[in-house]
């Protein structure tokens, strides 16, 4: 599958972006160029891989081992009704914001 310049325009449509025909050509060959790499990738033997069903990476010091990340705590958030009170501008339930995308 390859993309072309039309796939391009289009997306860069949607994504409301203006973009130069330098900037075009540019895209385009570098989509091409991730679709080709996981073309090669997909012909890659895996039959004696197991799945992985997640990949993190761990933190080796001392005695600790464990994920790179934090760990999540629940914590409180602000009520809604305190929050739209706030608001400089609320129909009384949502925030109301000016409209940035005109279309």
């Amino acid at each position: 599958m390859k993309v072309s310049e039309k796939d391009v325009a289009y997306v860069a449509d949607l994504a409301n972006l203006e973009l130069t025909d330098q900037e075009r050509q540019h895209m385009l060959k570098d989509l091409n160029s991730i679709l080709e790499y996981i073309d090669r990738l997909n012909e890659l033997d895996t039959t004696n891989v197991p799945p992985m069903t997640q990949i993190s990476h761990s933190l080796e010091s001392g005695n600790r081992k464990g994920p790179a990340w934090r760990e999540d705590v629940l914590l409180s958030c602000l009520p809604h009704e305190e929050a739209v009170r706030n608001a400089p501008v609320t129909d009384g339930e949502f925030f109301k914001v000016p409209k940035v995308i005109e279309k």
